[in-house]
């Protein structure tokens, strides 16, 4: 049987990193969203891991950028390509005969109309049949197992690369939402400015992100840690190594950190009653990369008084809620169909 031979894909095209969803097999791509551009040929040298290990390391002729920016497309043509090869890279261990799938597309909840068309567009410029999208936080909640179609308020924190979506679901659709564009990416960029700031040296955003994730805390820990970190002196301009305390890493994140906690207030203040009891029961669900954070979820849980659960496996939510979603996109199909007839 042909059609046996397609099978549709769910994407979570994120800022950071990108994730492929193959309907019956579950996540089989995971890769940095990075493009290596040669400068002078306008040819592609690399993408995914490979393009990533190049950023701050590369020589005049080519350039290793993110084609994505606080979750929607910087660079069309570019994204364009990536998508492409993550979808070839799904479909290579799959049959001889691939054939254009549906392709699902997760976006940020605050996107404009024109800034979907992108996202669509790149996805069936990439090879996609047909090309749908879904908002984020909604396939954050679906792919923590959170009861999205039911009539009960569920509220999800998506803490990505580029953007934080804030969401509250009930009855198949987001009731109120908020996507502010502070996240991973926000961060790893406060403790940058943090040292340049308080050692005058610079270090890349990979010595950041390093930081975050072996330091990185939304409170101060009761045992203080320390990390070695190498950089480059800005006075002297040679190569330096200094050691930083988590505290130091806490105090560079808190107006990040700060701008999180207000954007779930925000969301919960917009909440209709029953749907806040609901909440109140169910707990905030955090997902995304950044629920990793030391300590975020007790700091959410002292500022708004509910109870906080990171999902099981925050990293793959989104994903996994994008892939699920390919079994009603029936739904999707509508409302796409319905979206643009507003828009007219």
């Amino acid at each position: 049987m042909l059609g046996g031979f397609t099978k549709d894909l769910g994407i979570d095209l994120g800022t950071a990193n990108t994730l492929v969803y193959v309907r019956g097999k579950g996540i089989v791509v995971r890769e940095p969203s990075v493009v290596a551009l040669r400068t002078d040929t306008k040819t592609i040298e690399a993408v995914g891991e490979s393009a990533k290990k190049m950023i701050g390391r590369t020589p005049g002729n080519i350039r290793a950028i993110r084609p994505m920016k606080d979750g929607v497309i910087a660079d069309f043509d570019t994204t364009a390509t990536m998508i492409k090869y993550f979808i070839r890279q799904a479909q290579a261990q799959r049959s001889l005969f691939p054939r254009h799938p549906n392709v699902m597309v997760c976006v940020p909840s605050g996107i404009t109309a024109v800034e979907q068309r992108a996202v669509e567009d790149a996805t069936k410029q990439a090879g996609a049949r047909e090309a749908y999208t879904i908002e984020e936080p909604f396939a954050a909640a679906i792919g923590a197992d959170l009861p999205v179609w039911e009539p009960t308020g569920s509220m999800v924190v998506d803490i990505g690369g580029g953007t934080t979506e804030v969401a509250v679901i009930s009855l198949g659709g987001i009731v109120t939402s908020r996507s502010v564009r502070v996240a991973g990416d926000e961060m790893d960029e406060s403790i940058i400015q943090y040292v340049k700031r308080q050692y005058n040296l610079m270090i890349g955003e990979r010595t950041a992100e390093q930081l975050k994730m072996e330091v990185g805390s939304a409170m101060p820990l009761e045992l203080v840690e320390t990390s070695e970190i190498r950089g480059r002196d800005l006075v002297t301009g040679l190569p330096k190594t200094i050691t930083i305390t988590s505290d130091e890493i806490s105090e560079a994140l808190s107006d990040t950190v700060n701008a999180i906690v207000d954007a779930v207030k925000v969301t919960l203040e917009k909440c209709p009653p029953e749907l806040a009891a609901d909440i109140m029961d169910r707990g905030i669900v955090l997902t995304g990369g950044g629920a990793l954070l030391r300590n975020l979820d007790k700091l959410l849980a002292a500022e708004t008084g509910m109870p906080v659960i990171v999902a099981e496996n925050p990293l793959d939510c989104v994903a996994i809620g994008t892939g699920r979603a390919l079994e009603n996109i029936h739904l999707f199909k509508s409302r796409s169909s319905s979206a643009v007839r507003s828009k007219r």
